[in-house]
């Protein structure tokens, strides 16, 4: 097997790509012929030893990927070779072959791509635990997805819309915020150009969004959450924008608002059986055509780097994937 090792958390100027003996799936364990795996923002952190996650190293980055099973070890009875899987985790997605917890691989219905596979339980998991388990999203109710043309703000928006709300979709270019109309949103804010609190005043008739939906942080936070509506429910989703915002708490008071803390990772660990459940229905909007992983670039795997840099340069609308041939 070959896969792009962390020796060092010196960032991803020093992964290589290596080759290893392909190891045997101990007990509990599954070994995964990777077909495609995902980018997501914390794939860069981890390589810089900035993600609450740290992997001992050395390690493959790569939290999200799909493939075929290749080998069960002892004690596994829900997969089987050949069975089509996602595989959510810390690490080992950017490689030919990975062996990985039985607990964290997902079978993929039939009619489920691989591709999408790899794209979909990170941030559609994410973004369903945000506004249907934490922020409790009621249809005609609307939300504001702040970076909303990224991977989870992609979901996000899909995710609203299938649960029958109004959606304004906020992104940095003109060009992403028609992106998101394709996708469905009932209306953009670029907010790199327009005035924050005076285009949500507008396009909700001075009421403010039920609902924020929060991946960037940063400078955005304040002024959105002075422009929230009575009884709104502000997601903390990341900090994609850097910094970690510091907001006055009288602000809270005054909308008699919501802060709302999301972690996926650890609502999978805590609360397995309420994240199964989230995830069938996820798997039934698929079939039913209302949610679809947006893939903004297809790499080979060994183009890691280039998809590194172009996540860093801010350019992608949906997710980045890399493939195996």
């Amino acid at each position: 097997m070959h896969a792009w090792l962390c020796t060092t958390l010196d960032g991803v100027d020093a992964l290589s790509w290596q080759e290893l003996p392909t190891p045997e799936p101990q007990a509990g364990q599954v070994r995964i012929a990777i077909r495609a795996a995902s980018l997501n923002f914390p794939d860069l952190l981890t390589v810089q030893g900035k993600y609450q996650v740290k992997p001992p190293l050395p390690f493959a980055p790569g939290s999200e990927f799909a493939g075929t099973v290749e080998a069960v070890g002892e004690g596994v009875r829900h997969l089987k070779p050949g069975m089509a899987v996602a595989a959510i985790g810390s690490h080992g997605g950017f490689a030919t072959h990975a062996v990985v917890p039985a607990s964290g691989v997902l079978p993929l219905p039939p009619g489920f791509a691989l591709e999408d596979g790899a794209a979909f339980a990170f941030t559609y998991g994410t973004s369903h635990h945000a506004l249907i388990d934490r922020a409790q999203l009621k249809p005609g109710e609307t939300v504001l997805v702040l970076g909303a043309a990224g991977g989870v703000g992609t979901a996000a928006l899909q995710i609203a819309k299938a649960s029958g709300a109004r959606v304004i979709a906020a992104a940095s270019t003109d060009e992403k915020c028609q992106r998101c109309i394709e996708l469905g949103a009932d209306a953009t804010l670029n907010y790199s150009r327009e005035n924050v609190r005076d285009a949500l005043k507008a396009l909700t008739d001075g009421r403010g969004p039920d609902v924020v939906y929060d991946p960037v942080g940063g400078d955005l936070a304040e002024p959105v959450f002075r422009s929230i509506a009575w009884r709104g429910r502000y997601l903390v989703v990341g900090f994609a924008g850097g910094a970690i915002p510091a907001l006055p708490w009288n602000l809270a008071l005054l909308k008699g608002a919501s802060v709302v803390g999301v972690f996926w990772g650890d609502f999978v660990r805590r609360e397995p059986a309420a994240s199964q459940a989230a995830m069938l229905q996820l798997a039934g909007w698929y079939a039913a055509g209302q949610i679809k992983p947006v893939i903004d670039q297809t790499l080979p795997m060994s183009e890691l780097k280039a998809a590194y840099a172009r996540m860093g340069s801010r350019q992608v609308m949906g997710k980045l994937l890399l493939v195996n041939g």
